[in-house]
């Protein structure tokens, strides 16, 4: 069964594709995804890894947590699941957003 990996610590500048093929050093990966920011566009430092079992998750962890990668140290760890958070609602917190209602 597929195992998901947190990778923290990534250079802004690194791609998919250089993740994914970093993280084949340890075995089959069937996907890696660094996250954007959604304003911005850019890296937010961090993404994910999908091995293929559970053996190569563990070779992944051990080969590359606290190592260096394009100049910063890695951190490699089982990906918890995403904890439910309160939904936003559309209150500009007092922030009119440029309306001009005066």
């Amino acid at each position: 069964m597929a195992k998901k990996l947190y990778v923290g610590g990534l250079p802004y500048s690194t791609t998919d594709d250089e993740l994914k093929s970093h993280f084949a050093q340890a075995g089959v990966v069937t996907s890696a995804t660094i996250i954007m920011d959604k304003m911005s566009g850019r890296s937010k430092g961090f993404g994910f890894v999908e091995m293929s079992n559970d053996e190569e998750a563990q070779s992944a962890i051990s080969m590359f947590n606290g190592k260096d990668f394009g100049g910063r140290n890695l951190t490699v760890n089982e990906a918890r699941p995403m904890e439910e958070r309160p939904q936003r609602s559309n209150d500009s917190g007092g922030y009119n957003r440029g309306r001009r209602d005066y």
